[in-house]
């Protein structure tokens, strides 16, 4: 059991070590062994495995850094956050991943006083550090790092890696394997134990210290639920339905088991739906999105939703009417758009004379500044994925995660 006392007492020197209070936390987060079947060390976002020889072999400092590497994974939702980049691919989501870890655990302990990437002992590339590390990467996540190394590689490029670059792998399948019930309450305890490493920290280092990562600081903020939202924004413009009927129970509320009637009343008008396909809307956020559509449609019943595809023009066109919405999402047939530009939209809209009582846009909102002119009715902007975080140049905006 030599190799398992490593692993706990370089938790134990992490946990004391007031330099890595904010991520005392997380270490107790998940299972923690050392087995015989995997050659280094590996995580599911949940529990941490250390392969025994591989941990026999490292000096203290060294396994210490590869415990920490492994918890930041978690920590930062790598393994449910980018399942979409190791299935584009599986090789460059890894290296992404840990190009980002790498830098945050250098920077906590430069002088590799208490953690130390791991190098190799003999052979062509011994006294080489065994990690991913480049300062091209610093403040980026995950996602902005795929995205270059990707580039480099269609260019001919190694995509930043040569190969001995990676001392731990990543258990996407075990990740995948977890059930929604369990991802939810994997997300509450790591939200919970970051917050506790927070208080950790502010006491160590005084009431109100500062420096906590960007991306960690956003992964705390409260999420909004989109679909909430856009319920709400399109609700909203339906001020003619006063009255309440049995006949359709009220969706909004089933989630905490209370039934009530939906709102009825004369139809609502106009609905446009304008949707980005320039390229960076993918097939799952599309599909999603006009689900919710789809059932937003049938709630409030619109006399007409016009379905616009657009980039750097209005390329596709389709009209449903009165109760054809539930028909959208098997009947729609999206089509690229080329470039990106919102004011296309607007100005169609103005040249073929309609008149919404709504315009609800979906795009990643890399636009520039061009988020259109002469909206004639509320325009709603739902912004998808991680390109653009801001807010829309006019109307109202909301954040859709990948």
């Amino acid at each position: 059991m030599l190799e398992e006392r490593k692993v706990q007492k370089a938790k134990i020197t992490l946990m004391r070590d007031p330099r890595f209070a904010l991520w005392s936390g997380i270490l107790m987060v998940g299972r923690t062994s050392v087995v015989d079947n995997i050659p280094t060390a590996c995580t599911n976002g949940r529990d941490e495995k250390y392969g025994r020889k591989f941990v026999a072999e490292l000096k203290e400092p060294e396994l210490n850094f590869v415990v920490l590497h492994e918890n930041l994974h978690k920590a930062f939702r790598h393994l449910t956050t980018w399942r979409k980049l190791h299935d584009e691919n599986h090789r460059l989501a890894n290296a992404a991943c840990d190009y980002v870890i790498n830098l945050k655990l250098k920077d906590i302990d430069p002088s590799e006083r208490t953690i130390a990437m791991p190098k190799w002992a003999d052979g062509e590339l011994k006294g080489k550090a065994m990690g991913l590390v480049d300062e091209r990467f610093r403040g980026m996540n995950a996602k902005q790092v795929f995205d270059i190394l990707k580039q480099e590689q269609e260019e001919g490029g190694s995509g930043g890696d040569d190969g001995d670059g990676e001392f731990d792998d990543h258990d996407w399948d075990g990740a995948k394997d977890m059930t929604e019930e369990e991802k939810k309450e994997l997300e509450r305890e790591i939200d919970q134990a970051i917050r506790q490493g927070m208080m950790a920290q502010q006491k160590i280092a005084g009431t109100g210290a500062g420096g906590l990562d960007r991306e960690l600081a956003e992964l705390l903020e409260p999420k909004v639920n989109w679909r909430e939202v856009l319920r709400d924004f399109v609700k909203s413009i339906c001020n003619s339905k006063d009255a309440s009927s049995w006949r359709k129970v009220n969706r909004r509320f089933l989630s905490t088991g209370t039934y009530m009637p939906s709102l009825i009343g004369e139809k609502v008008g106009h609905l446009v739906i304008a949707i980005d396909t320039s390229g960076s809307v993918g097939d799952a956020e599309l599909a999603e999105f006009l689900s919710e559509v789809k059932g937003i449609a049938e709630e409030v019943n619109p006399a007409c939703v016009d379905l616009l595809y657009w980039g750097s023009s209005v390329v596709g066109h389709e009209t449903y009417g009165d109760g054809e919405a539930a028909n959208i999402i098997n009947s729609t047939r999206p089509k690229d758009g080329g470039g990106t530009s919102p004011s296309c939209v607007s100005e169609y809209l103005k040249e073929k004379n309609i008149k919404p009582e709504c315009v609800i846009i979906l795009t990643d909102g890399v636009v520039g500044d061009d988020w259109g002119s002469e909206w004639t009715a509320p325009t709603l902007w739902c912004i998808v994925g991680d390109y653009f975080d801001g807010e829309a140049g006019n109307g109202k905006t909301i954040h859709i995660k990948n």
